[in-house]
């Protein structure tokens, strides 16, 4: 049995839009893949280990990717780590940068009642694993929408230059009408598996 692991972004969880649509849409028409939403926090080093052990629990069958803004950073990485094909959907290109402005806070999830504090031991985690530029171009799809609020949509098409990319005018950080693109997204994981 194969499987499709969505990866949520940041103080998201699996109740995410996009991860219940995707989620949905899996159980309707491909029941014979396996949807796995992991609920992860904000610290990266644990964060690496989860999936990482994820990885390794799903063992030899076909693994699909797919991961929504820093959700995003952490299926490159895997991408990279183990040789799998990873949807992007406005991914977090340079989390290291823009972490700084969440340390020493009080941090909430969008979804549940859990809360976080970040320090300088998180950044240096969240560096440990980056992968330092793309080294298997052909296992992404880099979805971005221009009018995405959040992330400058431009990074990600410099950080995956020579990835498959799809840019939409307009939008926003959320990815407006995702679902529509999920039939082609499929075909991307199929593609891959199949040359």
């Amino acid at each position: 049995m194969s499987a499709l692991i969505y990866i949520h972004g940041f103080l998201s969880s699996p109740q995410s839009h996009k991860a219940v649509q995707t989620g949905a849409w899996l159980a309707r028409e491909h029941t014979e893949v396996a949807f796995v939403a992991p609920a992860l926090t904000p610290y990266p080093g644990q964060t690496r280990q989860q999936l990482d052990a994820l990885i390794s629990r799903l063992g030899q069958q076909p693994i699909y990717l797919m991961g929504s803004s820093m959700g995003g950073f952490w299926a490159t990485y895997l991408a990279e780590q183990y040789d799998l094909p990873a949807v992007l959907i406005n991914p977090a290109c340079e989390p290291m940068r823009l972490m700084p402005g969440y340390l020493h806070q009080t941090l909430h999830n969008y979804h549940t009642p859990d809360s976080y504090r970040l320090d300088e031991s998180h950044l240096a985690e969240l560096q440990d694993a980056d992968t330092n530029g793309i080294r298997r171009p052909a296992n992404y799809w880099v979805m971005v929408q221009t009018g995405d609020e959040t992330l400058d949509y431009r990074k990600a098409l410099e950080k995956y230059a020579g990835c498959r990319q799809l840019v939409e005018e307009g939008g926003d950080h959320g990815f407006q009408n995702f679902e529509q693109h999920l039939p082609e997204c499929w075909a991307f994981y199929q593609n891959f598996y199949q040359g």
